[in-house]
């Protein structure tokens, strides 16, 4: 039986002349009209774009946390199967005799650094320190916050979020589009990997509209990280200067203030468009390879002056107890609890509570920042006689489904908005590589390196509050500061100032990394799947990063509830869903597509 061929005449049209020659027209001006209107409006209105944006993430979280959740799951399942299997593992990306163009180790510093370089240095003691504290093992009462029995669940969901699944996300994206792109001759573009399903319509404004969703959630990923990045860049500079306008103003916490958030920014991305005008081969690399050196000097500074011996225990024991809850982890989500719910759960004697009192029952006891104690406490005089305990189980369902949207759920939104970023760049330097080497190395070997890092840094930060030595410290200093925190408790005099430099230093090169191969990708999604883009769009869409991550932290500090970074946030979960509907269909077109080349193989 013959078996029709694949649908490869992928044509978008692009303008043969003028400003946007050789560049997609809908896409490009689609992309630029979405992104300035929510720069003017995060300018104009900061503080109804605040309150809107984190509005209508609360109602999408409501009804998509369990799609996020099990979505994840399903990339990260199916990865490992289309690995295993000798059919679909030993596939090469390109043509039989094609060989990789990058070397083994600048293939992995590349890897690295685009895919989670900021994330690492902003959370390699902030994750495990805050899982440490609250994790759902804390919220289910199984141990309790902050004590020697709560670290294995720490680690067990900081190596979720930052181990095979956070990597699956990226790969899934990326294994798509080389597959096309290499085994078919296809643009390197985000449309190409829907064409099993699209088919001719791909050519069109469905299309232009995948494309679209890709250039938005790349966008929105970068600004996060970057935006993280840029606030860990300002307390490492401080730490170094002293310079008080960076900071907030706040003596007792300082924490980095709006000038000096937008002066890093702007220092940041003036250095991320001369390197993104330098390229892939130039800047990208020789930035990646420095990256991994300096990453060397600190890993090793933990090593030698840290809690090495505490934090490699945990990292064998958290290892294992990932890989046996793997499945549970993978699809185990949760819904929201609704006040009636909570109020059916609870013993007959609270039912009868005024409803202004269950209400705020109902909102502490379904809260996961909360402690028991803190539930207890706060009980309202007319609950006072009642069983605490009880009540507080009640609320486990709705503790654990907004831990779950407030954490893993932000993590995977924000890994799957930088995907098309991450993806798209992993597939432009793994030409020559096999599916079963391009897996295994974007999912296994980076994970690996990921554990290794948060239980080096982040054991020894828990280890020195076990032990008293740094007495709250740490725990009680912001997100973005605690790895500086940590380095003041370990070492001292010059040898700090040193290493502090060295991180400073390290955080730059990981955000310009970012920025710039950000930048790149953009410009080869507009451009149709072109590797090499003009030099004025690079710096066009440099420009256009720089101000939507400067509008929306203006906006975040907008409003009673101050975030310098939640319209950022809110902002990356709302663009990442429906570019997650998109990765779907990429899992789907690609089974397609595997199975119909076996059959076209073997009738050959």
């Amino acid at each position: 039986m013959s078996i029709k061929p694949p649908f490869t005449d992928l044509e978008i049209e692009k303008a043969p002349s003028g400003f946007y020659e050789g560049y997609s027209l809908p896409i490009a001006l689609i992309s630029k009209t979405v992104m300035t209107a929510l720069v003017l409006w995060a300018l104009i209105w900061p503080g109804n774009a605040n309150s809107v944006l984190s509005a209508v993430n609360s109602t999408l979280l409501n009804g998509f946390n369990s799609f996020y959740i099990i979505s994840v799951g399903l990339f990260a399942v199916f990865l490992f199967i289309l690995a295993i299997l000798p059919s679909t593992g030993s596939k090469k990306l390109g043509p039989a005799d094609a060989t990789p163009e990058f070397n083994n180790f600048s293939w992995f510093s590349m890897m690295f650094g685009a895919g989670l370089g900021v994330g690492l240095m902003v959370f390699a003691t902030a994750e495990p320190l805050g899982l440490w504290g609250s994790n759902p093992v804390v919220l289910s009462g199984a141990v309790e916050a902050n004590s020697e029995a709560a670290v294995q669940s720490a680690y067990r969901y900081t190596f979720l979020h930052y181990g095979f699944h956070a990597w699956a996300i990226y790969v899934m994206t990326g294994l798509s589009l080389a597959y096309y792109a290499y085994t078919r001759d296809m643009p390197l573009t985000i449309r190409s990997a829907l064409t099993p399903l699209l088919g001719k319509a791909a050519n069109g404004f469905i299309g232009h509209l995948v494309d679209v969703l890709g250039v938005v959630a790349t966008i929105l990923g970068v600004s996060v990280t970057i935006g993280f990045g840029v606030s860990q860049f300002v307390n490492g500079v401080y730490a170094v200067s002293g310079m008080e306008w960076l900071m907030n103003g706040d003596a007792e916490a300082p924490q980095p203030g709006v000038v000096g958030l937008i002066a890093a920014l702007v220092v940041i991305m003036g250095l991320s468009i001369l390197s993104a005008v330098s390229g892939v081969g130039r800047g990208i690399k020789y930035l990646s390879n420095l990256n991994l050196v300096l990453s060397l000097i600190l890993l090793l500074t933990f090593v030698f002056f840290g809690s090495f011996f505490f934090a490699m225990s945990k990292f064998g024991s958290g290892l294992v107890d990932y890989i046996l809850h793997f499945l549970q982890l993978s699809f185990g989500a949760y819904g929201p609890q609704t006040a009636d719910a909570f109020a059916a759960a609870i013993p007959p004697a609270a039912q009868s509570l005024p409803a202004e009192d269950l209400s705020a029952v109902y909102s502490s006891a379904t809260s996961p920042w909360g402690s028991f104690s803190g539930f207890a406490e706060g009980l309202p005089a007319s609950a006072a006689a009642l069983d605490a305990e009880a009540i507080y189980a009640a609320g486990e369902q709705g503790r654990q489904f907004g831990w779950q949207a407030g954490w893993t759920t932000f993590y995977w939104a924000w890994w799957i908005a930088f995907s098309p970023f991450v993806g798209l760049f992993l597939a432009r330097i793994s030409r020559g590589r096999t599916v079963r080497e391009f897996i295994f190395g974007c999912v296994i070997a980076p994970a690996i390196v990921c554990f290794l890092w948060m239980t080096i840094l982040g054991g020894t930060a828990i280890d020195l509050e076990l032990n008293g030595d740094a007495a709250g410290a740490l725990i009680g200093a912001s997100n973005t500061a605690k790895l500086f925190a940590t380095l003041e408790q370990m070492i001292s005099g010059g040898f700090l100032a040193g290493i502090t430099i060295m991180c400073v230093v390290l955080i730059l090169t990981f955000l310009v990394t970012s920025a710039d191969s950000g930048i790149l990708v953009m410009n080869t999604i507009m451009s149709g799947g072109e590797q090499e883009t003009g030099i004025k769009h690079r710096i066009i869409w440099g420009l256009i990063l720089t101000a939507v991550i400067g509008a929306l932290i203006i906006a975040g500090n907008s409003g009673a509830a101050a975030n310098p970074f939640g319209a950022l946030q809110n902002a990356m979960i709302i663009g990442a869903l429906p570019f997650t509907i998109v990765m779907v269909l990429m899992l789907i077109s690609l089974i397609k597509a595997l199975y119909r080349d076996n059959l076209r193989e073997k009738a050959d």
